[in-house]
């Protein structure tokens, strides 16, 4: 007999007749029952195992009512700004989403509910943001006034972090504030604004990864996917918001990632680019290793002790790799202090894996890295620029550049100029610097250079990129390079896709040798052997040769070589 039972019963009893009984059946099942408890279900269990005795798909709370569960069929609008992590994050979220019922549009008029994937890096990037909310707030509006349709408008990613007060004050009209890490509360956050309240849910993470979430691609056509391998950063550098926004650095397990990849390539992607804010610093906890973890190079350092234990990105490199030989293996971004023999040997050895490395110097100047406490020196920098090309001889490479950081003169501005013209970067990015709230940078430092000086700077940079640019570019003409079919031109009809080191290539549609002997045309998806005829600072045209595949086109071609036998 149950004791709640037993208990129920003797309540009924006189009241010393009934303490001795419960007392007795008290004493023996004490154990026993405690031992249950233990070992029993939960209140997670409780909550699943019950169900709405009127529709049984929906999970049955008893303590929510009814007009609070999760309402199926609403239409979402998705708004993505910012960086790739930012698309991976809006695939996740229409995972979770769709698993809840939910749709997708992509017609504002059909919205019901618009979520707005919003980044914190720049000012200008949350500017964009307040005039896409300034639009949503007039359409809701009107939809409330003209069809008596309530339409919701949900904040997400690293702006609803930073700004949570000042969007839930300033912006009336958001009814969900979500941070990166609270995606798996959305369903239950857009339930409680149907009484008119405003959700919120900003709480980072120590562990949360999504690694159990299987990402829904918004593009299913698209031949190239975003894998996200760890979420947040350590690094603490003083201009960047983003360890505020995201949270400490985790990194995913190998398995799921590994498991993901696998699953892109059974639905045919051809490329795919792991995501992280630091991706050579990942490290999976979860596999013991007896390799020695390499240490920070020479001449660099970190605010935090050199992590001990679990599989590198090395290792991962080699596992992800391993899944396709056909299919492009990228990945980005990554810090300069990160860059051990094992990443760079990997990398060399595996043809699937693109001779691309992205190498953020941020600034030329050793005084100004001291202060945006990058962890290295100018000298140090240029050392590693070295050693990567002498490891991978033909490798491109790629930058981020500020402009304008608090207290940088002229000369130390020319030094971030006489860099650019050292090292040949095949892209670039380039900003004029923007305090961001939170950051080391606005509690001690401050931002006295001149708006019309960074613009003017800015400029600049800008202008000894494309004329480095435009030179590397023109060195190609007559080679031969591996191109992914992605699409067509619409100004022109022409094709395009991108070489291995992400380079823009254009060429003509028609026929061209296949792999039989025959002739047949090309598609997107396709590897084209494209031999460059012309060149500009961001685009290359080319003649396309024949079909071909990854694996044959490094059997004929040595890497770094100028051509193909055909």
């Amino acid at each position: 007999m149950n004791i709640l039972l037993r208990i129920q019963r003797l309540t009924r009893l006189p009241n010393k007749k009934s303490l001795e009984i419960c007392k007795r059946y008290t004493n023996n099942d004490r154990v026993s029952y405690k031992n249950k408890i233990k070992s029993g279900p939960g209140l997670k269990e409780f909550i699943i195992g019950n169900v709405d005795p009127v529709n049984t798909d929906v999970p049955y709370i008893p303590y929510l009512r009814q007009n609070l569960l999760i309402p199926k069929k609403r239409k979402i609008y998705f708004d993505v700004y910012g960086c790739q992590m930012n698309l991976n994050d809006t695939e996740i979220v229409w995972s979770i989403l769709k698993n809840e019922g939910f749709e997708k549009t992509e017609n504002e008029e059909d919205a019901d509910v618009f979520l707005v994937m919003t980044c914190a890096i720049r000012e200008g990037a949350e500017t964009k943001i307040w005039h896409r909310l300034d639009h949503l707030r007039g359409f809701k509006r009107r939809a409330m006034k003209n069809k008596n349709r309530p339409v919701k408008i949900g904040i997400l990613g690293c702006m609803a972090e930073r700004l949570k007060e000042k969007l839930i004050e300033k912006e009336k009209s958001v009814d969900v504030v979500a941070g990166p890490d609270s995606y798996r509360d959305l369903p239950r956050l857009l339930a409680l604004t149907d009484n008119g309240q405003t959700a919120v849910n900003v709480l980072l993470s120590l562990d949360e990864t999504y690694a159990d979430v299987v990402p829904v691609r918004l593009n299913q056509d698209c031949i190239s996917a975003f894998i996200s391998i760890m979420r947040g950063c350590d690094n603490m550098c003083t201009y960047c918001i983003v360890p505020f926004t995201r949270g400490r650095e985790r990194s995913r397990p190998v398995d799921s990632i590994v498991e993901e990849v696998q699953q892109l390539a059974d639905q045919g992607v051809k490329e795919v680019t792991l995501l992280g804010q630091n991706v050579n610093s990942y490290r999976d906890i979860s596999k013991a290793t007896e390799k020695t973890n390499t240490s920070v190079a020479k001449g660099f350092r970190t605010v935090y002790k050199n992590k001990k234990g679990g599989l590198r990105f090395a290792d991962l490199l080699d596992k992800v790799s391993s899944v396709d030989p056909e299919m492009r293996i990228r990945f980005t971004a990554a810090h300069p202090k990160d860059f051990p023999d094992e990443v760079l040997q990997i990398i060399s050895e595996r043809p699937n894996i693109c001779k691309m490395l992205h190498l953020p110097a941020q600034s030329g100047s050793t005084a100004v890295l001291d202060r945006m406490r990058r962890g290295y020196t100018r000298e140090a920098y240029l050392e590693l620029v070295d050693h990567v090309k002498s490891c991978i001889p033909a490798v491109g490479l790629s930058t981020d550049m500020i402009c304008g950081f608090c207290g940088e003169t002229e000369e130390e501005f020319e030094e971030t100029l006489s860099l650019m013209e050292l090292v040949d970067y095949n892209t670039a990015f380039l900003f004029p610097y923007s305090m961001r709230e939170k950051t080391t940078a606005y509690r001690r430092y401050e931002d006295d250079v001149p708006d019309h000086v960074k613009k003017e700077r800015h400029g600049r940079l800008l202008e000894v990129y494309r004329r480095k640019s435009q030179t590397l570019n023109e060195a190609e003409v007559g080679n031969t390079h591996l191109v992914l079919v992605e699409g067509v031109v619409k100004k022109t009809g022409q094709l395009y896709g991108r070489n291995e080191v992400y380079m823009k290539v254009v060429f003509d549609e028609g026929e061209i040798m296949s792999d039989d002997g025959g002739k047949r045309a090309m598609r997107i998806g396709d590897y084209v052997a494209v031999k460059i005829v012309g060149a500009k600072s961001s685009v290359l045209s080319g003649v396309p040769l024949c079909h071909t595949s990854l694996s044959e086109f490094y059997r004929e071609r040595i890497w770094g070589e100028n051509s193909i036998e055909l």
